[in-house]
């Protein structure tokens, strides 16, 4: 069986979904295909035993690190990706990111284009994805061509007393920008369920709500769930992709296109173009430079919760508030360190997973009575990190982390400030090879084609009508 259309994307997450939906109404005919089906809105979406013990909405897969120990990577599978379970989190990148930076660890190389180019675009970005934040907050903000969409997600009176708190030593806590459907008449009900959990109403401002199911209802966009993409074919000079291997409903067939995307997540975006491998291409579509499945980079990333044993936290909707005075340099530290952000309210049901051997009315106890941050930090872009695709299909992670000496010292001052503000117990778990839901770098972008795999564009440089849309251009 085959079929033809303008241009099939792969993938329907923060990429895939994005671009259909900025697509629908081009004219093109577009093919939207998804491995995975819509999630059902279900009571068990805001359980926590559900969603962290049992694993509801993970896949049944098992991915191994370099020393060959296996794991269950942090992907999900549905209709918007990993976009269902995100923090909604939406912040821009700063102005210094897209140039070189020096960190502790080594050095991140400047991206081939500007903040001041991608800035319209962040702008229309946070329009489709109804961002809620406040300017003048957060003294690491870059210049904006005009102000948030809404306006910030209010802190409840809890975090509102924190904010003063860590004010009067001197930070600047700032309202974290948001994608919630907080408007008037909105969906969302500020549930303490959103954070790491699907939203049960729609509220999240995922790529599936907002982009994909508005994509869809122009003529021109098909999508196919449950339809896992195989491999690429390229014509006989392997500089054109004319065609994808897709499996659907245990068919096999072909679907041709004039143009292709790739937007599968950093992970398995570098796993299609290895699988793709032909004649032409002996090491991996679209790679010449080697570097596929390399630079592979998931930020260094803490948890951490405050425990003030003789105060309650009632707060529901916790994630609304972060701290960047240590993004550049921290205190006696010339390096950039990272960035402090609010986690979604902690719940027992959420650290049992983590700690199962604790009874669990202590840990709702500690949760009752906690303030919860996820501390992250960057790691830098090394080639032995890489993703790896073995002949008999096992997915392989090397992954070192680096730039450790920056987040340990990003960990200290967030404890310190913590027990500055009045918590005397600080308690941190720094995450491991299967929190990867940050992941990146898998192929590059650059104007060299002998050291990336992308233009600036995200085109491959090798194959003229493929692109790669996703965080693996990083």
């Amino acid at each position: 069986m085959s079929e033809q259309f303008d241009l099939v994307i792969i993938g329907t997450g923060a990429g895939g979904g994005t671009l259909a939906y900025a697509l629908r109404n081009s004219g093109l005919r577009i093919l939207l295909v998804e491995r995975g089906d819509f999630l059902p809105q279900e009571p068990q979406n805001w359980q926590p035993v559900e969603v962290f013990d049992r694993r509801r909405y993970k896949p049944d897969e098992t991915w191994y690190g370099a020393d060959g120990k296996p794991f269950h990577p942090g992907v999900h599978y549905f209709v918007g990706g990993n976009t269902k379970v995100y923090g909604a989190a939406l912040p821009r990148f700063r102005v210094q990111d897209f140039g070189v930076v020096e960190h502790e660890g080594g050095t991140s190389p400047a991206w081939p284009v500007t903040y001041d180019e991608l800035e319209p675009y962040y702008a229309r970005a946070e329009e489709i994805y109804a961002v809620h934040g406040s300017t003048g907050e957060d003294p690491t903000e870059p210049p904006r061509s005009g102000p948030f969409p809404f306006p910030a997600v209010p802190h409840e009176p809890y975090i509102d007393d924190l904010s003063v708190r860590l004010r009067n030593q001197g930070l600047h806590p700032f309202h974290y920008p948001m994608g919630i459907d907080l408007r008037a008449g909105g969906r969302c009900i500020r549930c303490k369920t959103c954070d790491g959990f699907p939203c049960q109403v729609l509220a999240k401002s995922e790529s599936d709500v907002n982009c994909v199911r508005p994509a869809v209802e122009s003529q021109n966009i098909t999508l196919w769930t449950k339809t896992l993409a195989h491999r690429l074919l390229t014509d006989s000079t392997g500089k054109r992709v004319v065609g994808v291997e897709l499996e659907r409903g245990g068919e096999k067939l072909t679907v041709q296109a004039d143009r292709f995307v790739v937007a599968c997540g950093a992970v398995n975006s570098a796993l299609l173009l290895l699988r793709s491998a032909n004649d032409k291409h002996p090491n991996g579509l679209a790679n010449s430079s080697g570097l596929v499945g390399r630079n592979y980079m998931v930020h260094n990333n803490t948890a951490l919760m405050a425990v003030d044993p003789f105060r309650r936290n009632p707060t529901v909707y916790q994630k609304t508030m972060a701290v960047n005075d240590f993004y550049f340099r921290g205190p006696d530290f010339a390096y950039p360190m990272g960035n402090i952000q609010l986690l979604g309210k902690l719940q027992a049901g959420m650290l049992t997973a983590a700690q199962p051997l604790v009874p669990r009315p202590i840990l709702q106890g500690m949760a009752d009575r906690s303030v919860d941050w996820w501390v992250m930090s960057e790691d830098l872009p090394d080639p032995n990190n890489r993703i790896e695709l073995r002949s008999d299909g096992k997915v392989i992670v090397h992954w070192k982390p680096n730039n450790l000496v920056a987040h340990r010292k990003l960990v200290e001052a967030a404890r310190q400030m913590m027990r500055a503000a009045g918590y005397q117990f600080v308690f941190v778990q720094p995450m491991g090879i299967e929190t990867n839901s940050h992941q990146c770098g898998t192929a590059r972008f650059g104007v060299d084609p002998a050291t990336s795999v992308l233009d600036p564009t995200c085109r491959t440089h090798d194959v003229e009508n493929l692109w790669v849309v996703d965080s693996s251009f990083f």
